[in-house]
């Protein structure tokens, strides 16, 4: 069973099109597919999930849908999160909270305090996130910091990122057809293996999560290493 598991959650326009309804009722309709998402990695032992929500280039979509967005998103925050809680699960949230309300990052101080010491399931949206952004203020944190340029590796690095508390992701999953990563966890998807499928988002639910991590354990991850070198410390 992979540890962490991230996913870009895509489609939910495409859903609503194909059903002549609002782009906005696709992502509302993508709410409960997370939500099915979230309750099956914690019946399945899976200690992290990370999702892109919301990209810092998400911003150039119409204001309408950007608005109507940013709504849900408060609405998840407000009804969401007491439910995370009583079923054991942290809740984080990564990415450049300045370009939110306050209210909007109010709710999200107050869920990250309210969860902090669950420890069934780390759920992490990525909200305002770019994985260019993330290595760049992670280089700024460490020149600020005063580290001299000689005592830079991926170490140190590594430590100033958005996920740096968390295991690099095992499996990533992307939901709508699409095969890229899309500036989502750039630097920590290095060695994850990568899953796609033409499934829209809120369509996405427990059965085609298990058919990803089927796939995922079919893989041989050898992190640069031979099949024999495996097989020789197994």
């Amino acid at each position: 069973m992979p540890r962490h598991i991230a996913i870009i959650m895509d489609g939910n326009g495409r859903w609503a099109k194909r059903r002549l309804m609002p782009r906005v009722a696709g992502h509302r309709k993508g709410v409960e597919a997370l939500r099915g998402v979230i309750r099956a990695c914690a019946e399945r032992g899976v200690s992290h999930l990370t999702v892109f929500a919301f990209s810092s280039e998400n911003w150039r979509r119409p204001q309408e849908e950007v608005t109507l967005l940013m709504e849900l998103f408060m609405r998840a925050l407000e009804n969401e999160v007491a439910k995370l809680h009583e079923n054991g699960i942290r809740f984080r949230v990564i990415g450049d909270l300045s370009g939110f309300s306050g209210r909007i990052q109010a709710l999200i101080r107050d869920a990250e305090a309210l969860t902090r010491n669950n420890t069934r399931l780390t759920f992490t949206v990525a909200a305002n996130y770019g994985g260019r952004w993330d290595v760049v203020q992670a280089v700024k944190k460490l020149m600020l910091s005063g580290v001299p340029a000689g005592a830079v590796n991926e170490t140190t690095l590594a430590e100033q990122l958005s996920m740096a508390d968390a295991p690099e992701p095992d499996l990533f999953i992307r939901t709508g057809g699409e095969q890229r990563i899309s500036n989502f966890l750039m630097w920590q998807l290095a060695y994850t293996e990568l899953y796609f499928t033409d499934a829209l988002w809120p369509d996405f639910d427990a059965a085609a999560l298990d058919a990803a991590i089927a796939s995922y354990r079919t893989r041989e991850r050898r992190f640069g290493r031979t099949s024999e070198q495996l097989r020789s410390t197994s």
